[in-house]
């Protein structure tokens, strides 16, 4: 017997994409009455169709096929662009395909986008009525999964006010809680839940893990590799409209992270431009465990900066922070010349700070800089956002964190390596 859930075979989706002529910025009404009345005496009158040399075609999607079995758990990945969400529209029949063919066994729940499949004038009750009729689902199969939905939407309040009124987080609770209890054979989920509050993600990713043990087939789309690698056994890479890769999530996932990194070697380093006199960062470098600026959790990382002293001082203190995607403040170094005595000559300062267990949380990260004066109290230069790196945590099971009491962020035995001093004639800037 056949499992084969979703058959999808030669997929291609192409739009066409209308550029105005140059050197006109817009057009006008005149000029839109014009184009349409056109089109209307050549259908009436059955003129040949002219070719619009101002349209070009785009294809979305091209030459995409893959079977799903009953009961996988299979991510959706690729960057902005790859032709994700009109994949899953396809799979949903929201839209047609320009070629190929789809065979879908089993009833289909999507979730694509805020308020999907929901009428904005009905209640919440009235559309989850609406929804479940939509799917196949007789009165009495509603009625007995509703007390469900309505508490895991946690929208019992609002239920009997016109969903046009919801805000997008309360949309995307309750459209996904009817999606998920309302048994589908087959649940797609694409980046809507990036709507919702923390809380009610890690919910979702509960819900989606049941609906998988259950034997149903879970679709899911997300940029956030941690929830993919946690929820999907397997992964479709999809890049520049084609599969690029087909199989277990872990390998997918590491190859979606080192994709597109052709320049990524200047991603985590710094270098100055600056010709002025006086003091500054010449630059910075973060030395990951893996190439191309990605560094495996719990591995030893180094952060190397040079400081350019034209101007000795007894007091200098230099600082930096890691800084979270989000902008977050995530941990905090400084060291100053009285523990190393540095910058009380001129030249150019080498300083290292290593950590042999690098533990954060999977994601993005950048280095915010200080160079102060204490004596005086003054600031001398500060640089934000320099020296990108990213943490891969693919691979790490069960990881164990060794945190202080009340100190979220407490890094273990950061030390400040060795410090050298480099004659100031030879010139490490540009």
């Amino acid at each position: 017997m056949d499992d084969t859930a979703i058959r999808v075979d030669n997929l291609g989706k192409k739009y066409l994409l209308s550029h105005q002529q140059e050197g006109r910025k817009y057009k006008s009404l005149r000029d839109m009455m014009a184009d349409n009345v056109k089109s209307l005496g050549k259908r009436i009158f059955g003129a040949e169709k002219a070719k619009n040399t101002n349209q070009e075609e785009f294809w979305a999607l091209k030459n995409v096929s893959f079977d799903i079995q009953h009961g996988d758990r299979v991510g959706i990945i690729g960057r902005n662009g790859a032709g994700k969400s009109t994949l899953l529209k396809l799979l949903s029949r929201i839209t047609e395909p320009t070629k190929g063919r789809i065979n879908i066994q089993g009833r289909v729940a999507s979730l694509l986008e805020v308020g999907t499949g929901f009428h904005p004038e009905l209640t919440g009750r009235e559309n989850i009525y609406l929804n479940g009729a939509i799917l196949g689902m007789s009165r009495e199969e509603i009625k007995r999964k509703f007390d469900a939905i309505v508490a895991f939407a946690e929208v019992e309040k609002f239920l009997d006010t016109p969903v046009k009124r919801y805000s997008s987080g309360m949309y995307v609770r309750l459209a996904f809680s009817v999606a998920a209890h309302l048994e589908p054979e087959i649940l797609i989920v694409d980046e809507v839940l990036a709507v919702g509050d923390a809380q009610f993600q890690k919910k979702c990713l509960g819900k989606m893990e049941e609906v998988g043990r259950e034997g149903r087939t879970v679709l899911f789309v997300s940029h956030n590799m941690q929830a993919i690698s946690q929820l999907t056994n397997r992964c479709v890479l999809l890049h520049k409209g084609e599969i690029q890769f087909n199989g277990l999530t872990e390998q997918a996932v590491k190859l979606y992270l080192h994709s597109d990194r052709k320049n990524s070697e200047q991603i985590s380093c710094y270098r100055s431009s600056s010709k002025k006199r006086g003091n500054y960062l010449a630059w910075a470098t973060v030395h990951t465990s893996e190439p191309n600026g990605f560094h495996k959790w719990g591995h030893p990382i180094i952060f190397e900066f040079a400081l350019n002293i034209n101007n000795s001082q007894e007091s200098i203190c230099f600082a930096f922070q890691i800084v979270n995607s989000r902008q977050e403040n995530i941990c905090h170094f400084q060291i100053c010349d009285a523990e190393k005595q540095y910058g009380r000559r001129v030249g150019v300062y080498i300083l290292r700070c290593s950590i042999p267990k690098f533990r954060l949380y999977m994601g993005t990260y950048t280095l915010t800089t200080w160079l102060a004066e204490k004596r005086s109290n003054s600031l001398v230069e500060s640089l934000n956002n320099i020296c990108q790196f990213q943490i891969d945590m693919i691979g790490i099971h069960r990881p164990e964190y060794d945190w202080r009491p009340n100190d979220c962020t407490y890094i273990e035995d950061a030390s400040w390596m060795d410090i050298k001093i480099m004659d100031s004639q030879k010139t490490l800037v540009n």
